[in-house]
Protein backbone atom coordinates (compact mmCIF):
# COMPACT_ATOMS: atom_id res chain seq x y z
CA UNK A 1 0.00 0.00 0.00
CA UNK A 2 1.38 3.60 -0.71
CA UNK A 3 2.44 5.90 1.54
CA UNK A 4 1.48 9.54 1.30
CA UNK A 5 3.79 12.75 2.85
CA UNK A 6 0.81 15.08 3.54
CA UNK A 7 2.11 19.15 3.89
CA UNK A 8 -0.42 21.59 5.33
CA UNK A 9 -0.56 24.79 6.81
CA UNK A 10 -2.53 26.20 10.06
CA UNK A 11 -3.21 29.69 11.32
CA UNK A 12 -1.13 28.64 14.59
CA UNK A 13 0.41 25.72 16.24
CA UNK A 14 -2.95 24.83 18.32
CA UNK A 15 -5.13 25.02 15.26
CA UNK A 16 -2.29 22.34 13.60
CA UNK A 17 -2.65 20.27 17.16
CA UNK A 18 -6.46 20.08 16.84
CA UNK A 19 -6.15 18.78 13.39
CA UNK A 20 -3.33 16.79 13.66
CA UNK A 21 -5.34 14.80 17.21
CA UNK A 22 -8.47 14.44 15.67
CA UNK A 23 -6.78 13.03 12.26
CA UNK A 24 -5.13 10.56 13.74
CA UNK A 25 -7.55 9.56 16.85
CA UNK A 26 -10.08 9.44 13.69
CA UNK A 27 -6.93 6.54 11.89
CA UNK A 28 -6.70 8.90 8.71
CA UNK A 29 -3.45 9.28 9.86
CA UNK A 30 -0.48 7.34 11.37
CA UNK A 31 1.45 10.43 12.73
CA UNK A 32 1.16 14.09 13.09
CA UNK A 33 4.15 16.57 13.17
CA UNK A 34 3.45 20.17 14.21
CA UNK A 35 6.57 22.61 13.36
CA UNK A 36 5.60 25.79 15.11
CA UNK A 37 6.54 29.62 14.22
CA UNK A 38 6.63 29.33 9.89
CA UNK A 39 6.29 32.49 8.50
CA UNK A 40 4.58 32.56 4.56
CA UNK A 41 4.06 35.21 2.30
CA UNK A 42 1.76 34.37 -0.39
CA UNK A 43 -0.42 36.19 -2.62
CA UNK A 44 -4.53 36.55 -1.56
CA UNK A 45 -7.21 38.67 -2.19
CA UNK A 46 -5.38 40.55 -4.81
CA UNK A 47 -2.59 41.56 -2.42
CA UNK A 48 0.98 39.94 -0.67
CA UNK A 49 0.62 38.83 3.01
CA UNK A 50 2.91 38.26 5.10
CA UNK A 51 1.50 35.75 8.42
CA UNK A 52 3.29 33.34 10.87
CA UNK A 53 1.66 30.24 10.38
CA UNK A 54 2.42 26.85 11.78
CA UNK A 55 3.25 23.82 9.48
CA UNK A 56 1.25 20.29 9.70
CA UNK A 57 2.69 17.37 7.90
CA UNK A 58 1.11 14.00 8.16
CA UNK A 59 1.85 10.35 7.33
CA UNK A 60 -1.15 8.45 5.84
CA UNK A 61 -1.78 6.10 3.24
CA UNK A 62 -3.08 6.79 -0.37
CA UNK A 63 -6.23 4.95 0.32
CA UNK A 64 -6.90 7.09 2.99
CA UNK A 65 -6.07 10.41 1.35
CA UNK A 66 -9.19 11.44 0.10
CA UNK A 67 -10.99 11.11 3.42
CA UNK A 68 -7.78 12.72 5.34
CA UNK A 69 -7.83 15.71 2.96
CA UNK A 70 -11.70 16.44 3.53
CA UNK A 71 -11.07 16.17 6.99
CA UNK A 72 -8.34 18.48 7.23
CA UNK A 73 -11.14 20.78 5.31
CA UNK A 74 -13.43 20.45 7.79
CA UNK A 75 -11.76 21.05 10.79
CA UNK A 76 -9.70 23.82 8.93
CA UNK A 77 -9.98 27.70 9.60
CA UNK A 78 -9.08 28.68 6.05
CA UNK A 79 -11.48 29.49 3.08
CA UNK A 80 -8.49 27.66 1.06
CA UNK A 81 -6.02 25.66 3.17
CA UNK A 82 -2.86 24.40 1.91
CA UNK A 83 -3.18 20.84 1.78
CA UNK A 84 -0.59 19.07 -0.39
CA UNK A 85 -0.01 15.09 -0.77
CA UNK A 86 3.55 13.83 -2.28
CA UNK A 87 3.86 10.01 -2.83
CA UNK A 88 6.55 8.47 -0.35
CA UNK A 89 8.86 6.58 -2.98
CA UNK A 90 11.57 5.25 -0.63
CA UNK A 91 12.45 5.29 3.03
CA UNK A 92 12.51 3.04 6.32
CA UNK A 93 10.72 -0.45 5.28
CA UNK A 94 9.72 -0.87 9.04
CA UNK A 95 8.26 2.82 9.31
CA UNK A 96 6.53 2.45 5.87
CA UNK A 97 5.40 -0.64 7.40
CA UNK A 98 3.76 1.17 10.89
CA UNK A 99 1.84 3.89 8.13
CA UNK A 100 -0.20 1.26 6.67
CA UNK A 101 -0.66 -0.96 10.09
CA UNK A 102 -1.74 2.70 12.05
CA UNK A 103 -4.13 3.62 9.38
CA UNK A 104 -6.02 0.18 9.35
CA UNK A 105 -7.09 -0.04 12.96
CA UNK A 106 -10.10 1.29 14.59
CA UNK A 107 -10.40 4.91 15.98
CA UNK A 108 -9.10 6.07 19.30
CA UNK A 109 -12.50 5.30 21.72
CA UNK A 110 -13.70 2.36 19.88
CA UNK A 111 -12.77 -1.35 20.23
CA UNK A 112 -13.73 -4.35 18.82
CA UNK A 113 -16.24 -5.69 21.27
CA UNK A 114 -13.84 -7.93 22.80
CA UNK A 115 -13.70 -7.82 26.75
CA UNK A 116 -9.94 -9.33 28.84
CA UNK A 117 -8.73 -10.40 25.38
CA UNK A 118 -12.16 -13.41 25.52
Amino acid sequence: MAVMFVYATAGDADEAFRIGRAVVEARLAACANILPGMRSIYWWEGRVQDSTEAVLVLKTTEALLEALVERVKALHSYDCPCIEALPVVGGHPAFLDWVVQETQGSPAGETDGLLDGG
